[in-house]
């Protein structure tokens, strides 16, 4: 499920009260005890360690810091020849539905940015899908994304298509990192 709105198209994050522009990285995120403070209790929606194996997990980092701005959690769908984004989400300092508060803007641009690079690395041109959250957010994507409603598994289930991925993968900078959590 994907909990957040895109707020702003940005190659790198900034911060909304100084207006500074931060980089960042992507880290590769496996330890369950590591994932196990980042959870509904604190803010972050859902369990981050009760995603099995076959999940792949990653947070957008400051560079340089493990300060983490966004969790994704992704699954190769090679039956859809997509990847699957089981679940996205700004951090607490980062979501100000839920906590009237913001510190980054970009950080949900950078989150589907980094889907649709493991697509394109897995071979599957970019493409994702997912669920969003509530009607608002699908329709935002639909218009911010140009995604599709696809429905399938859900009534806000939707895709973003190779042409679109592309255009976002455009927008958004950051580094890879080698050290994994």
């Amino acid at each position: 499920m994907v909990t957040f709105t895109i707020d702003e198209l940005t190659p790198c994050l900034r911060n909304v009260y100084t207006g500074d522009i931060v980089e960042t990285e992507v880290m590769r995120v496996r330890r369950k005890s590591f994932l196990s403070k980042f959870n509904e209790k604190t803010g972050w929606y859902v369990n981050w360690n009760q995603f099995d194996t076959e999940t792949e997990i990653y947070a957008l980092v400051i560079k340089g810091t493990v300060d983490i701005q966004g969790l994704i959690a992704i699954t190769d769908d090679k039956d859809s020849n997509a990847i699957y984004i089981n679940w996205a989400c700004t951090s607490p300092n980062n979501n100000i539905w839920r906590n009237g508060i913001k510190e980054y803007e970009g950080v949900g641009g950078h989150l589907f940015a980094i889907a649709i690079n493991k697509s394109v690395e897995k071979g599957h041109g970019g493409c994702v899908h997912a669920i969003a959250m509530d009607k608002d957010i699908l329709q935002h994507y639909v218009d911010v994304f140009g995604a599709n409603i696809i429905g399938i598994l859900h009534p806000y289930h939707f895709v973003i298509e190779e042409e679109i991925a592309e255009k976002i993968m455009e927008v958004y900078d950051y580094d890879w990192s080698d050290d994994e959590l």
